[in-house]
């Protein structure tokens, strides 16, 4: 199963860049290039622990649908996502805090597998985990964004 590691230094408080990571508002607009839209569940503001998200977006040339729950959260260091329903076999994304001097490092950690047997695995290996990270750094890089800018005020404030 393929381990996807991210780490984002990012130039604002934790608790700013916690409750950014976790907007479905700006999660939207990083992934709008996807035409990805939040459909059931939670569908704007901040998701909470137990909460769920279905999201609709167009990926690998066909409309996708991916349910997950945030299985664990403690604010502001830390929460998890599941998927509960979707075309991965399993997907599990744990976001981690910390707070360092004037700023906050933000670590990324995505665990998943799709179906498919051995053709899956070669897919995976060869497309798939560089097509993830890829949308991983897109995500951050729009946090960072907002969270380093007074952007940040239309979505949380």
């Amino acid at each position: 199963m393929p381990t996807i590691h991210q780490t984002t230094v990012i130039y604002a408080p934790m608790e700013r860049v916690f409750n950014l990571s976790r907007s479905i508002t700006l999660h939207k607009r990083s992934m709008a290039h996807l035409q990805e839209e939040a459909i059931k569940g939670r569908l704007n503001g901040l998701i909470e622990n137990n909460e769920t998200v279905t999201w609709r977006a167009r990926h690998l040339g066909k409309n996708r649908v991916l349910t997950t729950r945030v299985t664990d959260m403690r604010s502001p260091e830390y929460f998890c996502d599941e998927m509960e329903q979707g075309d991965f076999k399993y997907m599990r994304h744990e976001h981690h805090f910390k707070a360092i001097e004037n700023a906050t490092v933000a670590i990324d950690i995505m665990d998943f597998e799709i179906p498919y047997g051995k053709l899956g695995q070669l897919f995976t290996k060869f497309y798939l985990k560089k097509y993830m990270s890829r949308l991983l750094q897109q995500r951050n890089r729009v946090i960072k964004d907002y969270a380093e800018t007074e952007k940040w005020r239309v979505i949380l404030d």
